[in-house]
């Protein structure tokens, strides 16, 4: 079994990349990661990158698809980010992820990058983010399709860093990975510029994860306008057989 899998990061229209993304597999043990630094006067680069590299050396010392273990690599995560916080810089930084072992799947986040589920080229779940213009569609002051465009679509509710209690969202898929299931894992940078339906389209189109990307970056690269924020995705296919080809 393998999850084949193709990766970009850019900077978009900023002056440096906060982002910080991973994915690595090990016999049946699979994790990938993506983290969106939020500066605060900088150093937002600094609290992706102890979100991913904390999460992703818990995660392969000790690989476990249980709630409360997820939400222990999130406490250690949380707790690394805030040992690097200063009085002058209050780095944060959003989070999503994928974890598999014996084929068993958790989804976890906080903030509003996103994990994207395909199955059979159809999109079956999504993410909810943690912001102000999320809760406006809870409580129907907008719709889903307004969040792209929403005046508060950046204030978000919850970020690695933001306080010493941490929220994650977890899930524990109770069907395992499969054949034909396909995963977009993305900071906001990305998705803000493509939607689901989009994602859909070029995921049909694509046979490989490199070339679902590449559709996609065509997409974003048409609609961006030079000021866009940093931008990241994992695309990934699961397939039974023992092949295997990480980009």
């Amino acid at each position: 079994m393998s999850f084949i899998t193709a990766c970009y990061s850019g900077k978009g229209g900023r002056t440096k990349n906060e982002d910080d993304i991973y994915h690595n597999q090990i016999n049946d043990t699979y994790i990938a990661i993506v983290a969106d630094g939020l500066g605060m006067h900088g150093g937002g680069e600094i609290a992706s990158a102890a979100v991913v590299d904390t999460i992703s050396k818990s995660f392969l010392e000790k690989p476990l698809i249980e709630k409360n273990a997820v939400s222990d690599y999130f406490i250690t995560a949380n707790n690394a980010v805030l040992s690097k916080q200063t009085i002058s810089c209050k780095m944060k930084s959003t989070v999503v992820m994928l974890l598999s072992k014996h084929k068993k799947l958790a989804f976890a986040h906080v903030g509003d990058s996103r994990l994207y589920h395909f199955s059979g080229g159809k999109l079956v779940f999504q993410t909810q983010d943690h912001s102000v213009s999320q809760m406006a569609v809870a409580s129907g002051e907008i719709n889903v399709s307004q969040i792209r465009f929403h005046e508060d679509r950046n204030r978000l509710l919850r970020a690695m860093g933001g306080d010493v209690t941490i929220r994650p969202e977890i899930l524990l898929p109770k069907d395992s990975v499969k054949d034909n299931d396909s995963f977009l894992l993305c900071s906001d940078g990305f998705w803000e510029y493509v939607l689901e339906s989009e994602m859909e389209i070029d995921l049909m189109k694509s046979d490989t994860p490199d070339k679902w990307i590449s559709n996609l970056l065509e997409r974003v690269g048409k609609r961006i306008n030079g000021k866009n924020d940093n931008l990241s995705v994992i695309a990934i296919f699961f397939s039974e057989s023992k092949e295997k080809r990480v980009k």
